[in-house]
C-alpha cells in the first residue's frame, strides 16, 4: 500500500497485542485513521474484520498468532504513508527490521504489552501497547500516529 504525501495531516492507528478481543473503545479511539497497523499477537482473525471497517488495515503476526492467521499475516511487513516509510513487526527483539538497513521513518512494533514513544537517529519507535485483556498491570492502549509536513508524531491512548 502506497500513498502519496498530502498537505493534510494523515491519521494512522496503531494497535498491538489484541490477543483475541477487539474494544469497543479500541474502535472508537481509532475512527477517523485513514490506515490502521497492528503489530501482531492479533488472535482472531475477527478482531481484523472489525478494523477493517474502520480503514485499510496492515497487519503481521506475532507470537500467539495461530493456524490460519500464522500462515495469512507475514512477519513484517513495510509500507509508504504520507511520504514516509513505516515497518512494522510483533517482536522488536528478532531483529526482523532494522531501521537503518530498511530506510525507515517509524518502526512499529508490540509483544511487551508497554507503550513506547523513542526517537532513535532519524526513526521514531512506537510501541502502541496492548489492547487486548489487561496484564502485567498495565492499561489497555493504542497510539495514533500523526503524519504532518513529512514528520510523524504519536500519542499513546488509553482506553481502558
Amino acid at each position: 500500500m502506497q500513498s502519496r504525501p498530502r498537505r493534510e495531516p494523515i491519521l494512522v492507528g496503531v494497535i498491538s497485542d489484541t490477543h483475541g478481543v477487539i474494544r469497543a473503545e479500541a474502535l472508537v479511539a481509532l475512527r477517523g485513521c485513514s490506515h490502521i497497523l497492528h503489530a501482531g499477537d492479533v488472535g482472531d482473525p475477527q478482531v481484523l474484520q472489525a478494523l477493517q471497517r474502520i480503514a485499510p488495515v496492515i497487519a503481521v503476526r506475532g507470537n500467539v498468532d495461530r493456524g490460519e492467521l500464522a500462515h495469512r499475516l507475514p512477519a513484517t511487513a513495510v509500507v509508504e504513508i504520507g511520504g514516509l516509510r513505516l515497518g512494522v513487526t510483533h517482536n522488536l527483539h528478532l531483529g526482523l527490521l532494522d531501521p537503518e538497513t530498511d530506510r525507515l521513518d517509524v518502526l512499529v512494533y508490540g509483544h511487551s504489552h508497554r507503550p513506547e514513544r523513542r526517537h532513535r537517529q532519524r526513526c521514531l519507535w512506537l510501541n502502541p501497547g496492548s489492547a487486548g485483556p489487561c496484564r502485567f498491570g498495565r492499561p489497555a492502549t493504542v497510539a495514533l500516529l500523526k503524519i504532518a509536513k513529512g514528520r510523524p508524531r504519536a500519542q499513546v491512548v488509553s482506553i481502558a
